[in-house]
């Protein structure tokens, strides 16, 4: 997070509203979309998610509903967003040490996050998975103490340090390899890839059932096997996540247009891959453009 706030705030009219992301949300099921992420931003500040969630998950043809979160409100949500038909979450977790947490995350409890981590695995939301992004310096030298997870039936899953955002202005002197993490922990072994499009190669420790994933963006792009779109809390469609091109769902459905008609051309420009490794970089912070 930038560290003064964040200064351009959004007006409430400038957002869907959860009836509007509803909407949007039938209109990709019904055109084959089968797994749905709230993610962010942070998805549980959101009044009204659980509610939304709930009739998300009641549409026909949704087999996976997830969520990403930060964690600091999870302790509490966990049981009604189990309840409401959410299978798992994803936590956002880069450092297991408080003052290193509160300086990343400007104003976070790492204790909270560990409750809630603790009380999704406890309700159910499994296989709970841990995103970690790697920063030298910083966490680079916590990956044992990150991967003990997996001796909890949790997965972790290692992502390399991104120049998005705040971390443009840092990101190639902070940068670490995933494979850092292999020559870290050498008795990891290779898993099989269940599912082509996910973006991380599997590993585990010997006789654990928790994995470890690694996602390398930089170093091993896997633009060919994605299949994944985004809409942004301002109802905007994001076929790459690291492009600047977006389409205007909100003002579509605030003007009557045939919503999904719209979708299936789009789909079809979807970019066939990202530039980051030419230092193609998007304007928007992640915090900025939520989903």
């Amino acid at each position: 997070m930038p560290e003064g706030g964040i200064e351009d705030k959004l007006r409430h009219e400038d957002m869907l509203s959860l009836e509007e992301i509803y909407v949007l949300i039938k209109d990709f099921v019904e055109l084959g979309i089968d797994k749905i992420r709230f993610t962010g931003g942070e998805p549980l500040v959101r009044k009204g998610v659980v509610d939304l969630i709930s009739k998300v998950s009641r549409l026909e043809g949704v087999k996976d509903l997830t969520m990403t979160t930060n964690g600091q409100l999870l302790k509490h949500m966990a049981k009604p967003l189990k309840e409401a038909g959410l299978n798992r979450v994803n936590i956002s977790l880069d450092t297991l040490d408080p003052v290193k947490f509160l300086e990343i995350t400007r104003c976070g409890d790492l204790n909270a996050v560990l409750e809630g981590i603790d009380e999704a695995v406890n309700v159910g939301l499994t296989p709970v998975k841990i995103n970690t992004v790697l920063i030298g310096g910083i966490n680079d030298n916590e990956i044992r103490d990150l991967i003990d997870f997996t001796k909890k039936g949790i997965d972790v899953r290692f992502i390399e340090l991104m120049p998005i955002g705040e971390a443009a202005g840092f990101a190639e002197e902070r940068f670490v390899s995933n494979d850092f993490v292999l020559e870290t922990v050498g008795e990891l072994i290779p898993i099989e890839r269940e599912d082509i499009s996910s973006p991380a190669t599997y590993y585990a420790l010997p006789g654990v059932k928790g994995k470890v994933g690694l996602i390398n963006p930089i170093t091993c792009k896997f633009c060919a096997n994605c299949n994944r779109v985004r809409l942004t809390s301002t109802g905007k469609l994001k076929l790459c996540l690291h492009s600047d091109r977006e389409i205007d769902l909100k003002f579509a459905l605030r003007n009557d247009r045939n919503i999904k008609k719209i979708i299936k051309s789009s789909i079809w420009t979807k970019e066939e891959s990202h530039h980051l490794e030419d230092e193609q970089y998007i304007i928007r912070n992640m915090n900025q453009i939520g989903g």
